[in-house]
């Protein structure tokens, strides 16, 4: 059984990711493996600024990474057994 700790620290990602918007967003990042911010705007209508909100909040979490390309931010999926068990509930129902 998992300690008290890891259950709230599951239970925090789990909150975090689901929200509809950011599933929506980690679709996006599943397909292609990484994605910059204004890429990801487009292919959902909305505002950068909406994007980089969500992407912030899942990169603080630990559910992606952050990486500079000159002016742009890309986010990608860093290699972690939640995120790869993450990906694998959200493709399946895809």
């Amino acid at each position: 059984m998992k300690k008290d700790k890891d259950v709230e620290h599951i239970a925090k990602l789990l909150r975090i990711a689901g929200d509809t918007s950011r599933l929506n967003i980690l679709c996006i990042i599943f397909e292609k493996k990484d994605m910059c911010v204004s890429d990801i705007a487009k292919r959902l209508n909305v505002s950068v600024a909406i994007v980089s909100h969500h992407l912030k909040v899942m990169a603080g979490a630990g559910l992606l990474e952050s990486v500079r390309e000159g002016k742009k931010t890309c986010y990608l999926l860093p290699e972690k057994p939640f995120v790869s068990d993450l990906k694998n509930l959200i493709c399946k129902y895809k």
